[in-house]
């Protein structure tokens, strides 16, 4: 398996120790300020990895389509966010943000740049 970790932030596989995906979502989302749970052919999940590279954070992202329990887990996320779609969905300090549209909501009415402050995961 290839990752490109230097464009998209760090790639930490999973070991399929915990076999709840909502708590293994909880669990891997609390590791680290900001997670992108993506699948790896997904042109929205390219542009939200983009967004966040763009703004200089590092992300950890995790390819569903290649974890251990990624087909539960698309599952989970998607009852958790009551769509049709598992990716793109953040979580910054823990805390859910949501999918591509609450991100970009977020981003374009400012509330993004304080989370990722108060995560660690921007400085500036």
């Amino acid at each position: 398996m290839h990752y490109q970790t230097e464009s998209w932030g760090t790639y930490m596989p999973t070991t399929p120790s915990v076999s709840d995906p909502i708590h293994r979502i909880e669990q891997l989302a609390a590791e680290n300020a900001v997670v992108i749970f993506s699948l790896s052919g997904c042109c929205m999940c390219h542009a939200i990895k983009r967004l966040f590279c763009g703004m200089g954070v590092n992300p950890t992202v995790y390819e569903l389509d290649q974890e251990p329990l990624g087909n539960d887990m698309e599952k989970a996320l998607m009852m958790l966010l009551g769509t049709s779609s598992p990716a793109p969905v953040v979580f910054v300090g823990g805390k859910l943000v949501g999918a591509m549209d609450r991100v970009m909501a977020s981003h374009i009415n400012g509330s993004l740049v304080p989370l990722l402050k108060e995560a660690g995961a921007l400085w500036l």
